[in-house]
C-alpha cells in the first residue's frame, strides 16, 4: 500500500516557506508516493495551487483533512499542539523538530505513536548525509540575507567610491562565527566591496575565511574550539575573556557586525555586550543571526529591529523565510533525498532502517518510542598497518653516498675529472663552430636552471607553458630549409622533397606549440587572479 505525503500550510507567524515545491512533487510521485498539498501552502513562496496540480499533486482545502489523510507529513517549522492533535495515529513526520528544545512536543508526538525524523538531528559528519543537510542549506541562505538586511539598515554604500561630490570609504564588516552562515555572509559582504574581518573559535576555518576575501582575526589565546559535528564547543573562561577584549576592539572599528554563534542544545552565547554597542559609531548595524536562541547581543529583541545607542540591532528570526522561494526549493530537495534513502525500492513505502547511521541519527521517535539522542556513530575499524621494510643501511664514507647525503670528496673529484676530460677531447677534435654552439648550450642550460629554480613553485606550470612557446628554436631551422638561400639559388642548393616536407611539418607543429603555449599560460594565470 502506497503512503500519502501531505504538505500543510505553515502556521508559524511570518513563515513563508513551504516543505516541498512543484518540481520535487513530480520526483516524489516517481518514487511511488501520491502527494497532497493544503490550499495556499505555497503562496508565500510564490507557488500557486495550480502549480501543484500541474505537477500531479492533489490540493486539499483544509488542514484538518490534510493531516487526517496523510501517512507522511513534510513540515518546515515544528508542529504546534493543535497540529499534533490533527495528526493521524501512527503517522510519520519529517521536518525541523529541535528535540532538545521541545521536550513537550516530543511527548505529544510519542503519544500519537508517531515516527518522527528530525532533519535538524542529521549527523553532519557523514559525507553521504550532505545531500540531506537542510541545516546547511538554510544557514547559507540566512548568511546571505543577513548581509542584505545589514546593507538595508546601514544607509550608505558597502563598497568604497570616489565621486565628484567626494570620497566614500568602504564599510567595515565584522562577522563573529565562520560556520556555514558566517562563510556565506563573508562571501556576500566581500563581493559587495566591504572590508571584511571574521573570527571563529575553530582555527581551521582561517583559510576558508581568507579564500572568500576576508581577514581572519585571531584571539590572543591558544585553545582548540572544534566541538565535533561541524559545531564549536563552549570555550574556557580564559579564552572568553580574551575573546571579549577582541570583540570590544572590533566593535569600536566596525560599521556592521553579524553574529552567527550557536552551540547545539544551549542558549546562544553572549558575545556583544551593551557597553560594546554603546562604543560603536552612530548609524552602525548589528545583525544577530542567533536571535531565535536568545541572541549573541545583550540588547537583541528576537523578531524585531531596534535602535539602541544609535545602533540598529536586527534580530529577525525568519532570515531564510525572507528568501522563501529559494529556501523552499533547497529544503524540498533535502527532504526528497531523505525519502530516497527511506524508499530505495521506489514503491511508495518507507523503511526506517536503524542500521543506516544517517537514518538512525534523524529518527528521534519511532512508532511512539523516543529514540533521541542516538548512540554514537560507529567508527570504521582501523586499517592494519602494512609491514614496513627495515631502513636501508647507509653507505660508508668513501664508497658512494646514500640518499640525502652529500657527495664525498673523492666522488666529486672523479665527476669533475671525467667532465674536464670530455671537454678536452671535444676541444681537440670537434670543429670550431661546434665549440661555439656547445658553449651557448651549456650556458643556456645553466641560466635556465637558475631562473626556474627561483620561481615560486605554484607558477611552475604556467612558466613551462610559456617557455615552450618562446623556446621554439626549431622554427628558425625549418625556415632556413624552406626559404631560398641569400644571393639566389641553384638546383643543387634546394632541399629535397623529404627535407622540405619535414621542414613544413616542423613549422606547423611549432606554430601549435607557440600559440598553444601562450593560450595555456593565459588561462592558468587567470586562475591566480581574483
Amino acid at each position: 500500500m502506497t503512503l500519502l505525503i501531505g504538505i500543510p500550510l505553515e502556521t508559524a507567524t511570518g513563515e513563508r516557506r513551504v516543505a516541498t515545491v512543484p518540481e520535487v512533487v513530480e520526483k516524489l510521485i516517481k518514487l511511488g508516493f501520491p502527494v497532497a498539498v493544503q490550499s495556499g501552502a505555497g503562496v508565500g513562496a510564490n507557488f500557486g495551487d495550480d502549480d501543484y496540480r500541474a505537477a500531479g499533486a492533489e490540493v486539499v482545502a483544509t488542514a484538518a483533512e490534510l493531516w487526517a489523510r496523510s501517512d507522511i507529513v513534510f513540515k518546515v517549522r515544528p508542529p504546534s499542539s493543535e497540529e499534533v492533535a490533527l495528526m493521524r495515529e501512527g503517522g510519520t513526520l519529517i521536518g525541523f523538530v529541535w528535540p532538545a528544545q521541545n521536550p513537550e512536543l516530543m511527548q505529544q508526538l510519542a503519544a500519537k505513536r508517531a515516527t518522527v525524523l528530525a532533519i535538524d538531528s542529521l549527523p553532519r559528519t557523514l559525507s553521504r548525509a550532505q545531500k540531506m543537510d537542510a541545516l546547511t542549506s538554510m544557514a547559507g541562505i540566512s548568511g546571505y540575507r543577513a548581509v542584505i538586511e545589514a546593507a538595508h539598515a546601514f544607509g550608505r554604500f558597502l563598497n568604497g567610491q570616489v565621486t565628484a561630490a567626494g570620497k566614500v570609504p568602504p564599510a567595515k564588516v565584522f562577522i563573529a562565527g565562520a560556520g556555514v552562515a558566517g562563510l556565506a555572509a563573508i562571501g556576500t559582504a566581500a563581493s559587495l566591496g566591504a572590508i571584511v574581518r571574521a573570527n571563529d573559535t575553530r582555527a581551521e576555518v582561517a583559510d576558508q575565511v581568507k579564500s572568500l576575501g576576508g581577514e581572519f582575526v585571531k584571539v590572543d589565546y591558544e585553545e582548540e574550539g572544534s566541538g565535533g559535528g561541524g559545531y564549536a564547543k563552549v570555550m574556557s573562561e580564559g579564552f572568553q575573556q580574551a575573546q571579549r577584549a577582541m570583540y570590544a576592539q572590533q566593535a569600536r572599528d566596525a560599521d556592521i557586525i553579524i553574529t552567527t554563534a550557536l552551540i547545539p542544545g544551549k542558549p546562544a552565547p553572549k558575545l556583544i555586550t551593551a557597553e560594546m554597542v554603546q562604543s560603536m559609531k552612530p548609524g552602525s548595524v548589528i545583525v544577530d543571526m542567533a536571535a531565535e536562541q536568545g541572541g549573541n547581543c545583550e540588547l537583541t529583541v528576537p523578531g524585531e529591529a531596534v535602535v539602541r545607542h544609535g545602533v540598529t540591532i536586527v534580530g529577525y528570526t525568519d532570515l531564510a523565510s525572507r528568501l522563501a522561494r529559494q529556501s523552499s526549493t533547497l529544503y524540498a530537495s533535502n527532504l526528497l533525498r531523505v525519502v530516497e534513502e527511506l524508499c530505495k525500492t521506489k514503491d511508495g513505502t518507507i523503511d526506517v532502517d536503524f542500521d543506516d547511521d544517517a537514518i538512525r541519527g534523524l529518527t528521534v521517535i519511532k512508532e511512539g518510542n523516543v529514540t533521541w539522542p542516538p548512540p554514537p556513530i560507529k567508527q570504521p575499524a582501523a586499517t592494519p598497518k602494512l609491514h614496513t621494510p627495515p631502513p636501508a643501511v647507509a653507505t660508508p664514507k668513501g664508497h658512494g653516498h646514500g640518499k640525502g647525503e652529500p657527495m664525498s670528496a673523492r666522488a666529486l673529484a672523479i665527476v669533475f675529472g671525467i667532465g674536464a676530460l670530455a671537454f678536452l677531447l671535444v676541444g681537440q677534435f670537434a670543429p670550431a663552430a661546434f665549440l661555439s654552439h656547445l658553449t651557448v648550450f651549456v650556458l643556456a642550460c645553466f641560466v635556465g636552471y637558475m631562473v626556474i629554480w627561483n620561481v615560486t613553485p605554484s607558477l611552475h606550470t604556467p612558466l613551462m607553458s610559456v617557455t615552450n612557446a618562446i623556446s621554439s628554436i626549431i622554427a628558425i631551422g625549418a625556415l632556413v630549409q624552406v626559404a631560398p638561400p641569400l644571393g639566389g639559388s641553384t638546383v643543387g642548393d634546394r632541399p629535397s622533397g623529404l627535407i622540405l616536407g619535414l621542414a613544413v611539418g616542423a613549422l606547423a607543429l611549432t606554430a601549435v606549440n607557440m600559440f598553444g603555449g601562450f593560450a595555456v599560460t593565459r588561462r592558468m594565470l587567470a586562475m591566480f587572479r581574483k
